[in-house]
């Protein structure tokens, strides 16, 4: 069924074309979903209330621009709406002043996704979203501090900082790799 028609469909709440748009973009999400939690079942959790929130407001979609890139924006939204509401976040001492820029070999033949996937994960919270939304999803320091509600300072120190520490992960995982 072409994507135009799916979409009209899921605009009458038919369910045959919702599973449709499920099975199409799912995968794809999914792997916004993680990059966006701190563990899978946590993904899992964030790609089902995406869904419903896109079926909900499906109808906003005008047609205009990539439907994938509306899904993808969606998702990320959702994920951080889950960041936002958590009762219980981990406390990080920033500086804003301090910059510290560290930069990752992702070049690297060696390297597993799978295994940075994992050390992204485990960052902090604040680390592991300013991370994912400048270097992967090219966000710009001023529209991630309006989205996780921070100055653009702290957006500048939380990315130093989960470079550094990412960069010490990938050290000690070359130096067990290496006397292995």
């Amino acid at each position: 069924m072409k994507l135009e028609k799916l979409i009209q469909e899921c605009c009458q709440q038919k369910l045959e074309a919702q599973s449709e748009v499920y099975q199409l973009f799912a995968d794809k999400l999914f792997v916004v979903c993680l990059k966006y939690s701190r563990n899978y079942q946590d993904a899992e959790d964030t790609l089902q209330d995406s869904f419903i929130v896109i079926f909900n407001k499906i109808k906003q979609y005008k047609n205009k621009g990539s439907f994938e890139g509306w899904l993808k924006r969606i998702t990320i939204n959702t994920a951080l709406q889950k960041y936002r509401t958590k009762t219980c976040l981990e406390l990080v001492n920033e500086s804003p002043n301090q910059e510290i820029i560290e930069e990752i070999d992702f070049e690297d033949d060696n390297l597993d996704v799978g295994f940075l996937l994992q050390l992204i994960q485990k960052l902090p919270d604040r680390y592991r979203l300013v991370f994912n939304l400048y270097v992967l999803d090219n966000y710009a320091h001023k529209e991630i501090a309006a989205l996780l509600n921070i100055s653009e300072g702290t957006s500048k120190s939380n990315l130093s900082r989960a470079r550094k520490i990412l960069k010490n992960q990938l050290e000690i995982h070359q130096q067990k790799e290496q006397n292995a």
